[in-house]
């Protein structure tokens, strides 16, 4: 997601609090609000994807191979 994007959230938010917003502005936020939480869900699963864990017995599991690199979590 973009600063500008992050920007328009905080925006929007701090309008929200003072005056109220738009039928538009309550779209806008609202999709804006999703498509963060989706950036951070995506960005959360790429991290975890990429650990590497050591078992007991000396070998190496990777959670994205073992639980489903580049599946789409919920």
């Amino acid at each position: 997601m973009k600063q500008e994007q992050i920007d328009r959230i905080n925006e929007l938010y701090r309008k929200s609090k003072a005056e109220g917003l738009t039928e538009a502005e309550k779209k806008e936020q609202d999709i804006l609000r999703k498509q963060f939480v989706a950036d951070v869900r995506n960005n959360l699963t790429a991290q975890l994807d990429n650990i590497d864990i050591i078992n007991a017995d000396g070998t190496i599991d990777n959670l994205g191979e073992k639980y489903g690199k580049g599946q789409k979590h919920s």
